[in-house]
């Protein structure tokens, strides 16, 4: 199973990645923690990204590609995994399902997890004060700024996806254990 988790920041999509990865044993794929892995492992896509990196610029979405491509490969992932941060464009969203056609895949389900973005803020606010780890971007005006950003950038991949049937939409606003119960339906086929 190849799922996406899409939605504004803040919404919950690491919280409730981290469950499936619990309940499902499926591998959450950080494309900035495999970035930085494959810098750390001296792999050849890991050589390349540094040396980009290195300038300051953003690596490009075949390496990316690449990467995520080798992990899919990997045992660990046999169960299905969680892509988390990719696709953020809809160019990187065509390049992976060309990648994923490519290896006799595709991505099974989009999650759409929708929320009041003016009650964000808040939740933000409240994570901030909640949280022993305060993450840099936990204060409204870094929000303002990555809200901005998806709406420009990642919300344009949800059309994308609807039309290839993949979306399902989930009220994000509801308590923790609902949204779970919620994708839970959606994954076991019982939606709607």
């Amino acid at each position: 199973m190849i799922l996406i988790l899409l939605g504004p920041p803040g919404v919950g999509k690491g919280t409730q990645a981290s469950r499936l990865t619990k309940t499902r044993g499926l591998v959450q794929l950080s494309t900035g923690d495999m970035l930085r892995e494959a810098i750390a492992n001296g792999t050849e896509l890991g050589r390349k990204a540094k040396s980009i990196m290195d300038e300051g610029k953003l690596v490009a979405d075949d390496i990316i590609l690449g990467m995520i491509a080798e992990r899919l490969s990997s045992p660990d992932c046999a169960n299905g995994v969680i892509l988390d941060g990719f696709p953020r464009t809809i160019e990187q969203a065509k390049g992976l399902d060309t990648m994923l056609v490519e290896m006799g895949l595709s991505v099974n389900h989009v999650i759409e997890m929708q929320v009041d973005e003016n009650i964000l803020a808040d939740r933000i606010l409240k994570r901030a004060q909640e949280s022993e780890q305060v993450r840099d971007d936990d204060n409204v005006e870094v929000l303002k700024k990555r809200l901005k950003v998806y709406h420009e950038n990642t919300a344009p991949i949800i059309p994308y996806y609807k039309d290839g049937g993949k979306v399902s939409v989930v009220d994000g606003m509801q308590p923790i254990e609902d949204v779970a119960a919620a994708i839970d339906r959606i994954l076991n086929g019982q939606e709607g």
